[in-house]
Parts: structure tokens; sequence; C-alpha cells
């Protein structure tokens, strides 16, 4: 079983026009700020109505324009963990949790889920705490005990580390992974971070201005991501428009240079894309003169900035990240790319 949505909705001069399955497992939605993906999950959890389209989740109708159904958010077996958690700040935890199961009446098994769900979420002596007392892991904590005591069949999370400091974030995302996969909830991911994507999520659907571009399995979309705005989005900072000019070669026009490739070229290929970390020094095809621009220092590797020998001297340089153990201590003259690491893409 699965969630189905195909809806729309305009809000002004943005239009919102999504066509989304989810499996079982992570299913990510990566795209940039303001691209409609919190508005996506706004529609699926029933808090915006789309102007017109259906959500089916298992089989279950949840929205239905044109049949006049729409659930509200109680009745739809969907949990929303907002980036902010949205815990009541006047709540104690166990307050806030108890809110999740209100529908129990049986008091004493209130109790038992109640305090299964603490010790599961690790919350144990903070029952009594407001959530201004807590860190924001710990509010994040007990805003997903709040929801997965309501035993729902859609899980759907916000950007669930934008509030957190980098340490903070990476220790949570692999608690919330192994979570996750304890429980078997289906989960949709909103994010704009490619690392939370590719770590996270077995399947990636990427947004652009309203629509999904491309969804694939996680690797099979850093691996060829297709479109320039997943490009972007999956780290690519190469991105040069190009003309096919051959069955598998390409110019990129900017670059002042062809490229062999490893895949046929579509004849709608519209730019090309390599990521940083594929040149070499090594490499003997697709090997260039290349220019030094300027070199910075970031905590795990060094990133080369350079152009081409023939490119374009208004176009932007080109990224070299060979890796803090792969990198030499001075630029190369020359730089490689293998045919299988060329991204076709359209637009």
């Amino acid at each position: 079983m699965s969630l189905v949505a195909d809806i729309h909705k305009k809000l002004g001069a943005f239009s919102l026009d999504v066509a989304l399955e989810a499996e079982e497992g992570i299913t990510g939605l990566l795209g940039a700020s303001g691209c409609g993906k919190s508005l996506t999950l706004k529609c699926i959890a029933g808090i915006e109505r789309p102007d017109s389209g259906v959500i089916e989740l298992d089989g279950e109708i949840l929205f239905d324009s044109g049949k006049k159904i729409d659930l509200t958010p109680q009745k739809r077996g969907v949990g929303y963990l907002f980036q902010n958690y949205a815990l009541f700040p006047n709540m104690t935890v166990r307050k806030n949790i108890l809110c999740g199961l209100r529908p129990v009446k049986d008091r004493r098994e209130r109790e038992r889920e109640l305090q299964d769900v603490i010790r599961l979420m690790r919350l144990e002596g903070l029952e009594d705490h407001l959530p201004a007392q807590l860190s924001g892991g710990q509010q994040q904590r007990a805003a997903l005990a709040r929801i997965i005591v309501t035993k729902p069949r859609l899980l759907l999370l916000d950007e669930p580390f934008s509030a957190l400091d980098t340490h903070l974030r990476n220790t949570l995302k692999i608690e919330l992974k192994d979570l996750l996969r304890s429980l078997g909830i289906r989960t949709l991911l909103v994010t704009h971070s490619r690392d939370e994507a590719y770590d996270l999520c077995t399947e990636i659907a990427v947004m652009d201005r309203g629509r999904i571009s491309v969804r694939k399995p996680s690797r099979a979309l850093f691996d060829d991501p297709e479109y320039v705005a997943a490009a972007v989005m999956t780290g690519c900072t190469n991105i040069a428009g190009a003309v096919k000019t051959g069955e598998k070669s390409v110019a990129v026009p900017d670059w002042g240079i062809c490229l062999k490739t490893a895949r046929k070229v579509p004849e709608d290929v519209r730019a090309v894309g390599i990521y940083a970390r594929d040149f070499s020094p090594c490499e003997t095809e697709n090997r260039f003169r290349a220019v030094h621009c300027d070199t910075s220092e970031e905590p795990e590797e060094t990133v080369f900035r350079f152009r081409f020998e023939t490119q374009r001297p208004d176009t932007a340089p080109v990224w070299w990240r060979p890796g803090r153990t792969g990198g030499p201590e001075t630029f190369p003259g020359e730089l490689g790319v293998s045919p299988e690491k060329i991204l076709l893409l359209k637009e």
C-alpha cells in the first residue's frame, strides 16, 4: 500500500502542481526554500486544502475535490512534526504526550502507553519539564512521542533538523533513522539538505517551482539526477550549457571543450554536470589543461577553483574537491574526468 497525492493549489503567483507516490520506508522531498515542499505536506495532513486533486493513503481517500471528500486532520491517520515541534509551552512533557492519548479511555492503558513511549524516546526524568526547559533534541523527541502514541499510518517530517546546531543535528539524524526503522512507519521527509536526504531516505523526489522534477532511489538520483534543478540539489557545483555533437559526445561552449560520455546523449540535453569530487589529475579521458584561480581550505578537504585553458573568462570557475588525503600540494596543470562521471541534464 502507499500514499498517492495528485494535487493542485494556487497561492498568489505560486502554483503547486504535485504528483507524488510514497511507498514503504522514508521518502524525501528535496528542494530549495519556497519550492512548495512544506505546502505539499500541509495539504496531505489536511492543514491546507488543495484547490483540486486527490490524496489517497492505503486505499482510503483523504481528499477528493471531485467527490467532495475532505477528511479532517484528526481522521487522516497522519502525524505531522512541525519545524518548531509545536509543543504546548504551558504543558509538561507528560501532558503534551497525553494529548495524543486522549482517545484511550482506560486510565491504566493510557499510563502504560505513556510510559512505553517515554522509555522509547529516552525522556525518563523529563516528564515534568516544560518545553522551554528542554534542549532542542529533547523537544524533538517529546514532539515525536506525542505523534507516535497516535499510531499514525504516515509520518510527515518538515525540516526536522533545521533548528539544531551541526553536532546535535548529526547525532539526532542517526537516532531518528534507527527509530523510524524500528517503528516501520511510512515517512515523508521534507529537507533542503542533500546530506539528510541521502542518508535518511530510501527514495527522493526533487521539487522545483511547485512540481516534482524527478523521483528515484537515493543512490540512483545522485548518480544520474537527469535535470539541472535536481543536479543542483544533489550538490553538483559544476553545471554548464551543452549541445549534443554525437551519440556519446557533447560540446560545452562556456568551457570551450568537448566531452565524451558513457551514456547516450539525449536529443533534449541542455547542460552537463560534473561533481567537484570527480576530477582527477590521473584520468586520461576528457583531460584538459586547466588554469588555477584560487584555493580554499574547509575542515575536511581542500577546494581548488580553476578555469579550463579554453574557458570563456566571463564564466564562473570550475570546482575540484580532491579530498584532504587525495589532493596534491600544488595544483596540476591538467585534469581529467571519466566519461562515466559526466551528468547529462535536461531543463
